[in-house]
This record gives C-alpha cells, sequence and structure tokens, in this order.
C-alpha cells in the first residue's frame, strides 16, 4: 500500500540511531508482529500497519508523560498523506491506548486490530529482544542494574508509574513479568508464554550470580 510506503519514509530517520530500544527495528519488529498477528486473528490490516508503524512516534516516556501526544501527531502524518478520517481516528486510538499505565491500571483496548497491535508492542518487550531493551533503556535513564533494598512496586496510577524511578531489575517486576497475563490475542498468548519463561530463565540465573559468595561451591 502506498500509504504504508509514504508514512516508513517519513518516519524512518526519527528513530534510526536510538540507543533506548524503541529503534527502527523495534518500529519494524512491532510491525512484523502485529502482520503475523492479524494473519491468524483477522482485523483491518491497513489500520494495523499504520498504527504498528506509528505507536512509538511520541511516546509518552520521552515526551514529558503526555499520552495523547503520539496519537495527535499519528493523525498530522496521515492528514499530510490524505488519509481517510475513520482510519486516522481508528490508528489515532490505538495509539492514544497502547502504553503499559502502571501494574495496578489496567485500561480497555476495544477494537481488534488495537489488540493486536499492543500484543506485537508488548511482545517485543518480553522474551530475549525484551532483555536486551530493557538494559538499553535504563542505562540510557541512568538507573543503576540492581539496588537490592529497593523494592519493587505496584504502582496504582499512571502518574505513580511514569514519575518513579526504578532500577532495571525492578521493572522485570512492575512490568514485564507482568504482560504475559495483559496479552489480547490468541496467538499472542502463545508467543508470549515462551518470552515470559525466557526472562524468567535470565532471572533466577541473574539472582544466582548476584547472590554467589566465596563460600559456595561452583559445583553445588
Amino acid at each position: 500500500m502506498k500509504v504504508i510506503e509514504s508514512v516508513i519514509n517519513k518516519i524512518k530517520s526519527q528513530f534510526e540511531g536510538d540507543v533506548t530500544g524503541h529503534d527502527w527495528h523495534h518500529i519494524m519488529r512491532v510491525h512484523n508482529l502485529s502482520v503475523f498477528i492479524q494473519e491468524r486473528e483477522g482485523g483491518d490490516l491497513k489500520i494495523i500497519q499504520l498504527a504498528a508503524l506509528l505507536h512509538d512516534v511520541s511516546d509518552h516516556k520521552f515526551n514529558g508523560g503526555n499520552l495523547t501526544k503520539g496519537g495527535e501527531v499519528a493523525a498530522e502524518i496521515l492528514q499530510e498523506l490524505n488519509e481517510n478520517t475513520e482510519t486516522i481516528e481508528q490508528v489515532k486510538y490505538i495509539i492514544d491506548n497502547i502504553s503499559y499505565k502502571g501494574a495496578n491500571t489496567k485500561v480497555e483496548m476495544k477494537t481488534l486490530e488495537g489488540r493486536i497491535v499492543q500484543d506485537a508492542d508488548r511482545l517485543d518487550a518480553i522474551g530475549a529482544i525484551g532483555i536486551a531493551r530493557t538494559f538499553a533503556y535504563g542505562g540510557n535513564r541512568n538507573q543503576v542494574i540492581y539496588e537490592p533494598d529497593t523494592e519493587a512496586m505496584m504502582h496504582n496510577s499512571f502518574e505513580d508509574y511514569h514519575t518513579s524511578k526504578t532500577n532495571t531489575i525492578n521493572h522485570f517486576y512492575e512490568k514485564l513479568l507482568l504482560l504475559k497475563d495483559r496479552l489480547n490475542t490468541p496467538t499472542g498468548k502463545r508467543i508470549g508464554q515462551e518470552r515470559h519463561q525466557m526472562m524468567e530463565i535470565f532471572l533466577e540465573n541473574f539472582f544466582k550470580e548476584w547472590n554467589f559468595n566465596t563460600t559456595s561451591s561452583i559445583n553445588d
């Protein structure tokens, strides 16, 4: 579709070279995962592709916490490309509601297209790539890797989630390990199960190494 190519040409340079884990490769993985899920679950492919490509165009993590700015920017881009109003509104709705907002803050995604793109975005936050992205983001935000005296927080509001300071390991417990049970589609859930298990294995080994001491036996 011409509009898909136009969107790619318009935004690709914005994400190239990003070091936070939200780079162009992330965008394309979310796009490709979304298409993969759509082939099995249905939904309007054009809306899914556009929302996947534009979902991070103004991420709240980088724009001061504005949850609706991404949808506004995406709508402006699509208006410039003469896209129809219905498509723009559906894409904007998805982008406005895609983000995780805290452990105890759940937001319903009402459209199948939105549920698919949300699944794809969340799947790229877990598993092997998710682990790598988490540490890339944490380093960029000057987070320590782990602080044993700081407990993970189950945030009750987006404001608490957005403004709280954490460490990278705690982020697994505050968000990433919770995503498996917040996936929407059967296809997303199947993929998520394997990726979730990979994170559990990583954390088991992380803490084994973290707590290693000179009295431990290598063969234990």
